[in-house]
């Protein structure tokens, strides 16, 4: 449901006349306003808050329909109805610079957003300044709790899924072995390191919650076609945490595990730094590969992880000087 709003605009002044509950797609809500004219009224299709992990890019999309509705909408009068100089809010747009706090409630008001809508933009405003891992998380934690609850709890499970290395080699060991949630230990020891009777229980509870896995009718457990991307930006983060898990596991895998079992392999080289698009490529070609190789394995009895990091080990000259 979302209020189909009538509005009466005057110059700078825009004001409420009636508000109407009607059905409409849950992604977008619809406000209807009058030209300069008197005459004839319009759609706004203004964008949602809680679609958005960058606040950047809604702020932009809201531009781009009041400018598309209204030509006299600018950036001057968006930044003169944010106490911001138009360049600097700009600047804001483009990602360079953000948005101060004294802004948020003006933004606010200039596109109508109510106080839970409100209260989700300084949420956002607040995840995309984070810096540090605690505080993407505990921003992030903010967020969904202002979200819609469907919405909210299958998100969280997402997020939860970047947190534990050991929740995607539960996954990958379900996909080998035959299991019908009787026993959990079992499942827990076929994990190097192994991992508790708890931690297994959890996995395959949120695995399952996800769809990475799904229950048949025959009580087996089995894997699902199902991805989790990492296009978004609140996914980006999680990644990371769970990147350093896995490096974490490969310097256990050097002090740990035979070097029969295992291949570790490093190598220092220089190249220019305009080859670094053809360098990815390559390794993007090189894992590719090997996804299809284990896909046409016949009988796979082992779960691997595989780490592939390429980085700079000095500064541009132009920064070093």
């Amino acid at each position: 449901m979302s209020c189909l709003i009538a509005y009466t605009k005057t110059f700078d002044i825009i004001q409420v006349t009636r508000i109407l509950t009607v059905d409409v797609d849950i992604n977008v809500f619809f406000k209807v306003a009058v030209d300069f004219s008197g005459g004839s009224s319009y759609l706004i299709d203004m964008p949602s808050v809680y679609d958005y992990y960058d606040y950047r890019a809604f702020l932009r999309e809201c531009y781009e329909e009041r400018k598309r509705q209204d030509a006299y909408f600018s950036y001057r009068y968006m930044g003169s109805k944010a106490g911001l100089d138009a360049g600097y809010l700009v600047r804001v747009l483009q990602g360079l610079d953000h948005l101060p706090d004294r802004c948020i409630a003006k933004l606010s008001a200039l596109f109508k957003l109510d106080r839970e809508e409100t209260a989700f933009l300084r949420a956002l405003i607040a995840y995309n300044k984070a810096r540090t891992q605690s505080r993407i998380r505990e921003t992030f934690a903010r967020l969904l709790q202002l979200r819609s609850v469907s919405r909210r709890s299958l998100e969280r499970y997402q997020y939860e899924y970047y947190n534990k290395w050991y929740y995607s080699a539960v996954r990958a060991l379900i996909g080998l072995y035959d299991f019908d949630g009787s026993d959990y230990g079992q499942l827990a020891r076929r994990l190097d390191p192994e991992i508790s009777i708890d931690e297994s229980r959890e996995a395959v509870e949120l695995l399952e919650k996800i769809g990475l896995i799904r229950r048949h009718e025959d009580g087996m457990y089995r894997v699902t076609d199902t991805m989790i991307t990492t296009g978004e930006q609140w996914r980006s983060h999680a990644v990371r945490a769970y990147q350093k898990e896995t490096f974490n596991l490969a310097v256990r895998s050097l002090e740990k595990q035979p070097p029969d079992k295992r291949d570790l392999s490093t190598v220092t080289f220089t190249v220019a730094e305009k080859d670094l698009d053809e360098l990815r490529e390559r390794i993007a070609e090189f894992r590719t590969s090997l996804l299809s190789m284990a896909r046409q394995s016949d009988t796979p009895d082992t779960v691997y992880q595989l780490n592939v990091q390429l980085f700079p080990l000095n500064k541009p000259q132009r920064q070093a000087r």
